[in-house]
């Protein structure tokens, strides 16, 4: 059975949303986002996501219940492994998946991540360390960076 509450994160509202107990999506709200009262499994969601914000969380360990390509599956996973306060390229990353001739396909795969900040799409920037494309935003891709101490001070 599905559940989905509201996150109030720094720069504003994610929705969560959980199946028996298996993280599947954090993302950017929307008005038409069907959502209640956090469960006791979105209760601890959100506080591995108030460890985070607050500076006292590096990982996550949630259990997760991810839906894509075999493909996305795999960049998702190689995501997982990008530590705290790192950034990759997108040419880093497909060379990591084992083909640098993937990097448009691993872009894409990047922002079809459906679990944002647990899967640390947002510390992939582009080949000339600027930062690009973020699916939760490019001010929240700014703050995430900012706290992880991995933005360089001329992208401030």
């Amino acid at each position: 059975m599905q559940h989905a509450a509201t996150y109030k994160a720094p720069w504003g509202n994610l929705y969560v949303q959980e199946s028996n107990g298996h993280l599947q999506q954090i993302r950017t709200f929307s008005d038409t986002d069907l959502v209640s009262e956090p469960n006791p499994f979105l209760t601890a969601v959100f506080l591995q996501l108030d460890e985070y914000f607050a500076g006292k969380r590096q990982t996550f360990d949630l259990p997760l219940e991810l839906q894509g390509t075999e493909f996305q599956l795999q960049v998702w996973e190689l995501l997982k492994h990008i530590p705290y306060g790192k950034t990759l390229s997108y040419n880093q990353l497909a060379t990591a998946y084992g083909n640098p001739k993937t990097i448009r396909a691993v872009a894409a795969a990047n922002g079809a991540n459906p679990i944002l900040i647990v899967i640390p799409c947002h510390r992939v920037i582009g080949s000339n360390g600027q930062l690009v494309g973020y699916a939760g935003g490019m001010t929240a891709k700014r703050q995430l960076l900012l706290l992880e101490g991995a933005l360089p001070p001329e992208l401030f």
